[in-house]
C-alpha cells in the first residue's frame, strides 16, 4: 500500500510540474494565441494499469499508446476514464483493431493506411477521428509524409467517409541541444495553419501534436496544442 501511494504520489507532482510548464510555455508564444488550451496526453507505453489508474485519478483526461496489442490488453482490464490515443506507428493489419480501441489516431502515414482505417471503421458504423503524421526533418528513421506530399494526401483522406481529418502531428529528431528543434516546431506550425484555411469537404483541423518529454516546452511555444508526454509524469519506462 505504501508503494502504491508513493507512486500516486510522484505521478501527482510530475503531473503537477508539467502542467505548469505548458501553462508557462504557453505564455511565451509569439506566433500562436496564448489563450489556446493545450492538450496533454500522457504516454503509457510499457507503464502498467495501475499507473495509467493512478494518473487518470489525479487528473489526466487523454491517455496515448504506442502499441495495438499492449493496448488491447491493458484497455480489457482498464476502465475508459480517458480518451485513448493511439500515437505510434500503425500496420495496416492492425486497422480492425485501431478503429475499434482508440478515439484518436495520431499517425496516419500513408494513403493506403488512411483507406483501410475507412475500411474497419465503416464496419463497426465509426467516424474515426485522425490525423496525418508528417516527416518534417525527412528522417529514414521516422514515418510520416513529406511536405510536398502532404496536400495530396490530406486530400484523399478528405475524401474517406468513415475517417474524420482532425490535424497533423509530427516527430522531432532528438538533438543534443533541445533548442535546434524549434525551427521545425515553427514551420509545422505555419503548415498547421496553412492547412487549416484550406476549403475542406469534411475535415476539421484543430490539432496540431508535436512536442514530447524532452521538447514539449518548445512545441507549446511554437504552437502545438496536443503534447505526448510519458517519462516526465511516470519516471522512466520499464522495458
Amino acid at each position: 500500500m505504501d508503494c502504491v501511494k508513493e507512486g500516486r504520489k510522484l505521478i501527482e507532482e510530475n503531473l503537477r510540474v508539467v502542467l505548469r510548464s505548458i501553462e508557462e510555455s504557453r505564455a511565451k508564444r509569439k506566433l500562436a494565441d496564448p489563450k489556446e488550451p493545450v492538450r496533454l496526453v500522457a504516454v503509457t507505453k510499457n507503464h502498467e494499469v495501475h499507473e495509467m489508474r493512478e494518473a487518470i485519478a489525479c487528473g489526466v483526461t487523454d491517455i496515448g499508446e504506442n502499441r495495438i496489442q499492449e493496448a488491447r490488453e491493458k484497455f480489457a482490464v482498464l476502465e475508459r476514464d480517458a480518451v485513448r490515443h493511439l500515437i505510434g506507428h500503425l500496420q495496416k493489419n492492425k486497422a480492425k483493431y485501431a478503429v475499434s480501441l482508440f478515439d484518436l489516431i495520431h499517425s496516419v502515414d500513408t494513403t493506403e493506411l488512411a483507406q483501410v482505417l475507412d475500411k474497419e471503421a465503416a464496419k463497426i458504423g465509426k467516424v474515426q477521428d485522425v490525423l496525418v503524421q508528417v516527416n518534417l526533418a525527412r528522417e529514414a528513421t521516422k514515418s510520416g509524409v513529406y511536405e510536398e506530399e502532404l496536400q495530396p494526401m490530406l486530400e484523399v483522406v478528405d475524401n474517406l467517409l468513415h475517417l474524420r481529418l482532425c490535424g497533423l502531428m509530427c516527430i522531432a529528431p532528438n538533438y543534443e541541444n533541445v533548442e535546434d528543434v524549434r525551427p521545425l516546431f515553427r514551420r509545422m506550425y505555419e503548415i498547421f495553419q496553412r492547412t487549416k484555411e484550406f476549403p475542406w469537404k469534411t475535415a476539421n483541423i484543430i490539432y496540431l501534436s508535436m512536442g514530447m518529454t524532452h521538447d514539449y516546452r518548445i512545441a507549446v511555444e511554437e504552437g502545438a496544442n496536443i503534447v505526448r508526454v510519458g517519462t516526465a509524469i511516470f519516471g522512466p519506462r520499464q522495458y
